[in-house]
């Protein structure tokens, strides 16, 4: 609970009963390595700060060296299928844990609650979905502007951990290039 409230600290200041109603509607999830948790069309009801571990949003596909991988989360961020969290509609896309992790889980229900019976939760809401769309926004303008070698040497630059955690499929998949075409990039550097 502790780094979700140092996430939160960040954004506002949340009185003690804003806190201790928010933290009451928390659940924790353990999810397994490798493990999907939201299948294709299905609706997502959670929302969750990951503890720990790191997840990966992908488009399935009848060949698994064809899926599409278009966003990681690691510890100390959110991570949900937002779209459909939001809309309440079947997602497009899955989520799959890619080492065991450890989530805080909030019910698409129960943040309603939270917007509607604290002081705070409204704010939070507004700012959590900026940051959200400022990281989308920047990933979009990455694969318009950037060659693959230069997404490959700021995914790096930006997210360090990316190296430990994940195979280089979904990286050459997260940066649009085939596992060839990664291959020559990394002896390039």
């Amino acid at each position: 609970m502790e780094q979700i409230k140092a996430y939160l600290d960040q954004i506002a200041t949340i009185s003690q009963e804003d806190w201790d109603y928010f933290t009451s509607k928390l659940q924790r999830r353990e999810i397994k390595k490798k493990a999907i948790f939201l299948e294709l069309n299905a609706i997502e009801n959670h929302i969750s700060f990951i503890e720990s571990g790191a997840v990966r949003l992908f488009i399935p596909k009848d060949n698994p060296d064809k899926e599409i991988t278009f966003g990681f989360s690691f510890k100390n961020e959110f991570i949900s299928a937002y779209d459909s969290f939001l809309t309440q509609q079947p997602s497009a896309y899955q989520l799959q844990a890619l080492t065991d992790t450890t989530l805080l889980s909030i019910t698409y229900n129960d943040l309603q609650l939270v917007y509607n019976h604290t002081h705070i939760g409204n704010l939070i809401g507004r700012l959590t979905a900026e940051r959200l769309f400022i990281l989308k926004s920047k990933r979009e303008q990455n694969l318009l502007n950037l060659t693959a070698e230069e997404r490959y040497i700021k995914l790096f630059k930006d997210r360090p951990e990316v190296l430990k955690d994940i195979p280089l499929k979904y990286i050459g998949s997260y940066i649009g290039v085939t596992a060839q075409a990664l291959s020559r990039i990394r002896k390039r550097i």
